[in-house]
């Protein structure tokens, strides 16, 4: 490669480094250094407090209920989101009338805004209006409307039915991509031999799209640690913490606090889990790749 061609990739590659570095690399290194001072509400002066706002974070009972939080929360929801995803990839990969308009209608959840989602499924969990409520009432499983929002043992479970089905559009357009670009020789040489539909799917169409199962995994999983709409529009992460994940008790802190030190340091903690997540990902990517040579 000529002198001059490096040089020229330079100067397209630059302007992405800079944004990168301008609008993340600067603003994560701002935080790190923001959990290192103390600030509150009646002492908005940064004080340098050192590793002390980390010491008094994790032992915090809050920080404990946050972590449980977070684990039930992004497992359940990933968990969900990827079955329903496939199993309705599943569906829409078969020959069905109108197939077009199904596929169309199964990605209204993912393009709703989240703010805008969250507040449906607000009216729909209301205890006095609510059509889960009615939905209920009418088949004589209660006799009253049932406040699930407001319940800790019913807030992060109605939680998580919203984001599945809001985020399972995604699950079911990455796994009816993958679908798509199954062996169908395969399947017709099974079919001939003999096999089963449990069969044909355990045998030939999941070790085919295996790689791209682990990948969405991961991704999801990204995407789910740090959503924060549903939740906040939901319940604010109550009640009483019953619902608060990292991002919700960051914004808390931060911009209801004003303890901006404290947000900092649940963010750098945050940063930290994502970036596990984002090796993870790159790691099963490599994988997949290695796998495919």
């Amino acid at each position: 490669m000529l002198k001059q061609d490096r040089w020229l990739i330079w100067v397209f590659v630059a302007p992405g480094i800079l944004l990168v570095a301008a609008f993340m690399y600067y603003p994560m290194i701002g935080t790190i250094i923001e959990s290192l001072y103390s600030t509150s509400f009646i002492n908005p002066t940064p004080e340098f407090v050192g590793l002390a706002t980390y010491e008094k974070i994790f032992a915090s009972a809050d920080f404990r209920q946050i972590v449980l939080n977070s684990c039930v929360w992004t497992v359940a929801v990933v968990m969900l989101q990827n079955l329903s995803g496939f199993f309705s990839a599943l569906l829409l990969n078969q020959s069905l009338p109108a197939q077009g308009l199904m596929r169309a209608l199964v990605l209204l959840p993912w393009i709703m805004p989240g703010v805008v989602a969250a507040i449906l499924w607000r009216f729909m969990y209301d205890p006095q209006l609510g059509l889960i409520n009615s939905f209920l009432i009418s088949l004589g499983v209660t006799d009253q409307g049932v406040a699930w929002l407001a319940s800790g043992d019913t807030a992060m479970l109605a939680a998580i039915i919203a984001a599945t089905w809001k985020g399972f559009p995604f699950s079911t357009v990455v796994y009816l991509a993958a679908l798509q670009k199954v062996d169908h020789e395969q399947i017709e040489a099974a079919t001939i031999d003999g096999a089963g539909k449990l069969r044909r799917l355990f045998d030939i169409v999941l070790p085919e799209i295996k790689e791209v199962i682990a990948i969405n995994l991961i991704l999801t999983t990204i995407l789910t640690f740090n959503y924060f709409d549903m939740i906040w529009v939901l319940t604010r992460g109550g009640p009483q913490n019953a619902t608060h994940i990292f991002p919700t008790k960051i914004y808390e802190l931060g911009f209801g606090q004003f303890r901006f030190g404290e947000a900092a340091g649940y963010g750098v903690v945050s940063i930290l889990v994502l970036a596990l997540l984002i090796a993870l990902y790159v790691l099963a990517q490599g994988s997949g790749r290695g796998a495919r040579a």
